[in-house]
């Protein structure tokens, strides 16, 4: 056995790493493969339900721990991040509570699957399965602190040195939200340092298939003030002194970094997958000579650092450990079912209370929903300086300078319009032209305690932020069992009846947002809803999709005065707009007025009396208020504007048909768009969307039932 070296110790302290912190990096490696092959075993034996393992990735993550500073950094990880974690400070037992899916599983209450990190105490922000969302996530996150340092109240809260660690594998950087993220960390020069973990491989595919050149490093350089690192990520020492250098970059505020370690992964992508299948023998073979686990030892030995006996008893130790964590993990109860439905919302603030309801103090002459939606976030931004506001073309000017010279934009239909005057460009910016690029900074920004009210210029172009929308927005608060949240409210334009909208411009699509627990939809018929929901909307605790129709912004029949500073009205309460006994008509948007036309037409005329509810929020929505007037009317009628199958009307007709049966005289029915998009000529458009002439006929029809 060689003896210690002295100059090869005194190398290491040369260099930043003393013997302890050698050996302490060995322990993380060591403990992370250990817990992933104990994971291995109890998957086979069928005690718990899914493993993915960080094999070959040890090093470079127990070096980036030994540099970064948990609970003061913030960290958007991936699935392979077991010995950050550990190096971090997470423990044994939290890893394997939350692989039995334990009620005790700290991650996550049982909720998340394996190796999906999370910790309030350390910064790790809750991990989700999709590849790539983080990246958006973690600018935003970095982004909230830039800004809170440039906001008058909240400077203590703002960015110190700081930074922003968001790790992947090679494959994930094919997504377009990784070239997103690096598009605006580097236009802001944003502490976010990115850790690419290159195993070659993302599952099956090959890192040559894809990424063009194979190299991502190489396709970054050209973008400004980021920092770039290579490394064989299998190295712990080389990987210390590359990260070393691209965190002192960040810290100092040059820009983000990009670390590219390559390392190798030893196992499978899962244990859903067999890499024996895609790889050959040989390949394989020649990577093992690179596994930490076993050549870090051996150089700790032949350097000095320790002898073979010393490493030995860290592997006991630690052996003893998993041990006894894999047994406590294993007598742990599961989650209590009913359970299941906690932290689906705040726990804390409830948007549907009384608290929320409050007599408006009118001022002023009627305006239209675009004044009042404007006047409600003046009147929050004054009140909170957490509140941000952005999106594609919401400020006056994005070139500040120019102010004085122009009108100012504020939005296509100009509903953030002098906001920026007002609040300044730190508060009320433009985004770039990427809809995934606003929701996933806005929940990076809510994560770390900012409140954006954001903008999506038209509901047609949001697909590409449904993604964040559905995987990070609606269920941040449920997955990390209510450790970290994200109320943003999205603002979003909707509709048709704008003539010439066509299939791009005039669709509604409510189901998308409602299907998704988590999130609060809302969407107002009239000036004054529209002024108190969206008051409501931003001091709610949850996410909000708050839903604008393009063809209700400037109607004179839903204009309304301003109602002051504190009007507010709960969610899951609809209004009652007309009264009748003849039958119920429940709608919302810009159906209600049409609705409203035509059962007053029939009660001129033919003397049916119609009742009218616009349910304003669609998620809740006021079930009490629809069963007890169908319980007294017994007739129902549903009038939406999406498609009539599988719109959301559906859902309200089939309740309605579940729960109130006995009390019906007559089938439930609806009235709603064709099953297709909205058409650009006008004669589409009318057949396509419901009007008044077919909501008085199935007024007609059902009162005669």
């Amino acid at each position: 056995m060689p003896s210690v070296n002295p100059e090869a110790q005194a190398e290491r302290t040369i260099r930043g790493l003393e013997a302890p912190a050698l050996l302490e990096m060995y322990r993380h490696i060591y403990a992370a493969r250990r817990i992933d092959d104990k994971e291995i075993q109890l998957k086979r034996q069928n005690r718990i339900f899914f493993q993915i393992s960080g094999a070959g990735h040890e090093a470079v993550l127990a070096a980036a721990a030994s540099l970064l500073r948990p609970g003061e950094d913030w960290f958007y990880l991936y699935y392979r991040d077991r010995a950050l974690c550990l190096g971090l400070g997470m423990s044994y037992d939290a890893m394997l509570l939350q692989a039995v899916g334990a009620a005790a599983d700290p991650q996550s209450g049982g909720r998340q699957m394996p190796s999906h990190w999370s910790s309030k105490e350390l910064n790790i922000v809750s991990t989700s399965s999709p590849t790539g969302t983080q990246f958006l996530n973690a600018v935003g996150c970095a982004e909230a602190g830039w800004r809170m340092a440039r906001i008058a109240g909240l400077e203590d809260r703002g960015e110190r040195d700081e930074i922003v660690l968001v790790s992947s594998g090679e494959g994930t950087t094919s997504e377009g939200e990784f070239w997103e993220s690096l598009n605006t960390a580097c236009n802001l020069k944003l502490p976010v340092l990115y850790l690419i973990e290159d195993n070659g491989y993302a599952i099956s595919v090959p890192v040559e298939v894809q990424t063009a050149g194979g190299s991502i490093s190489k396709l970054a350089r050209s973008f400004p003030s980021l920092h770039i690192e290579e490394v064989d990520g299998c190295d712990p020492v080389a990987s210390y002194e590359a990260l070393d250098r691209a965190i002192s970059w960040c810290r100092g505020r040059s820009g983000p970094a990009l670390v590219h370690a390559r390392v190798i992964r030893p196992y499978s992508h899962s244990l859903s997958d067999d890499e024996r299948m895609y790889r050959p023998d040989r390949e394989r073979e020649e990577e093992a000579a690179r596994d930490p686990f076993t050549a870090y030892p051996r150089r700790l030995v032949e350097e000095g650092i320790a002898t073979e006996d010393e490493l030995q008893a860290i592997r006991e130790e630690i052996d003893r450990e998993i041990e006894a964590a894999t047994e406590r993990a294993i007598d742990a109860p599961q989650p209590a079912p009913e359970t299941a439905l906690q932290f689906v919302y705040s726990p804390d603030v409830d948007p549907t209370a009384t608290e929320f309801s409050s007599e408006p103090r009118f001022e002023g002459e009627a305006t239209t929903m675009v004044d009042l939606l404007n006047a409600a976030m003046k009147d929050e931004m004054d009140r909170d300086p957490r509140i941000v506001v952005f999106g594609e073309d919401v400020a006056d000017a994005s070139r500040e300078r120019v102010l004085s010279e122009v009108k100012g934009k504020g939005g296509v239909f100009k509903v953030t319009a002098n906001l920026q005057r007002r609040f300044g460009g730190i508060r009320v910016f433009n985004s770039p032209l990427a809809e995934a690029n606003i929701v996933g900074r806005a929940v990076g920004m809510a994560t770390r305690g900012l409140k954006p009210v954001v903008e999506i210029q038209f509901f047609d172009y949001i697909w590409p932020a449904y993604h964040q929308i559905r995987n990070e927005l609606a269920v941040l608060r449920w997955r990390s069992n209510d450790d970290f949240s994200a109320p943003v409210v999205v603002r979003v334009p909707c509709g048709g009846y704008l003539k010439g909208g066509a299939i791009y411009h005039s669709q509604s699509g409510m189901t998308l947002f409602t299907a998704n627990p988590g999130l609060r939809v809302v969407m107002p018929a009239t000036a004054e809803d529209a002024n108190g929901l969206l008051r409501t909307a931003i001091r709610c605790d949850d996410p909000v999709m708050f839903l604008e129709h393009k063809h209700l912004y400037r109607q004179a029949y839903n204009k309304g005065r301003y109602p002051g500073p504190e009007y507010m009205i709960p969610f899951g309460r609809a209004a009652k707009i007309q009264e009748g006994n003849d039958l119920t008509l429940i709608t919302y948007g810009a159906t209600v007025q049409r609705s409203l036309v035509a059962a007053r037409e029939l009660a001129e005329k033919e003397g049916i009396e119609t009742e009218i509810l616009d349910l304003r929020t669609l998620s809740p929505y006021d079930w009490e208020a629809i069963a007890a007037s169908v319980r007294r009317t017994s007739k129902a009628l549903v009038v939406y504007e999406d498609p009539i199958s599988w719109g959301f009307g559906a859902e309200i007709a089939a309740r309605i048909a579940d729960d109130l049966f006995e009390w019906l005289d007559a089938p439930v029915r609806r009235v709603a768009a064709l099953d297709c998009q909205v058409g650009y000529a006008p004669s589409l458009e009318d057949a396509i969307l419901p009007q008044v002439e077919d909501v008085r006929e199935a007024i007609r029809e059902l009162a005669r039932y």
